[in-house]
């Protein structure tokens, strides 16, 4: 009989929820999260049929003009449950009439909301920040795109990371605070094909924030000195979002 599974006293059951802030009853912890997956497509001739195809399925998320291709499109969805992915989702293009539409793997994603530990309301954060940026009002362009960080930074001491996260962080503070960019960020482990660790998205009003915000960005030691790799970008104009109650 295997013991694959089993708990011992020096193997103990694995904790796998997410953390958020301390406060004065415990920290917090949940077993929830949301997936998010993003998809692109060309030779589309009516999007607005993508759009109507989602809401059918029961799903939340969003369409996207490819600013790159003009028969491209965009698709972003998102759901507590991964299961509706292969399911709902698979459903509804298999079937005219979005099943003519040409899949492009390579901007294809899949990320989960996760705790960092320091989150003052963290189910807000995994579940229900996500929807509001990307369905609100302000969610006018987006920028989706994958990183993998260089092996050598989960290599240095915690307090290191830390300090490099934290200058990285401010500038996306920064650009939020002002109105310009409200950030998705999602853990891939193990999730897409060329082995990414996250999933970022930048979402905005105007395109040139979002390129901006990028840009600044490029100068900090984690991008300049542990990137590994970063994208490919998928950039698009909001074309269709689900109603934010869905």
């Amino acid at each position: 009989m295997s013991d694959y599974g089993k708990r011992t006293a020096e193997a103990p059951a694995l904790d796998l929820r997410e953390k958020g802030a301390p406060r004065p009853g415990g920290q917090q912890a949940s077993d929830r999260r949301l997936f998010v997956q993003f998809l692109a497509f060309t030779d589309c001739d009516e999007p607005a049929a993508v759009g109507r195809a989602v809401e059918a399925a029961g799903l939340a998320g969003a369409v996207y003009a490819d600013l790159h291709d003009p028969r491209g499109i965009g698709l972003v969805v998102m759901d507590e449950n991964p299961d509706v992915f292969v399911t709902a989702l698979r459903e509804a293009f298999v079937k005219p009439p979005l099943a003519g539409l040409r899949l492009r793997p390579e901007f294809s994603l899949l990320g989960r909301t996760y705790g960092s530990g320091f989150e003052p309301n963290l189910e807000d954060w995994l579940l229900h920040r996500p929807r509001r940026t990307i369905l609100g009002e302000a969610a006018r362009w987006a920028i989706w795109y994958p990183l993998r960080r260089l092996g050598a930074f989960a290599a240095l001491p915690p307090e290191e990371q830390g300090q490099i996260l934290r200058e990285h962080g401010r500038i996306g503070h920064q650009f939020g605070e002002a109105g310009y960019v409200q950030d998705i960020r999602l853990a891939c482990f193990g999730l897409d094909r060329d082995d990414s660790d996250f999933v970022i998205g930048l979402i905005g009003r105007d395109l040139h924030p979002l390129s901006a915000c990028v840009q600044a960005m490029r100068g900090t030691r984690q991008t300049s000195q542990f990137m590994q790799r970063m994208g490919p970008f998928f950039v698009g104009r909001t074309l269709w979002q689900s109603r934010p109650g869905a």
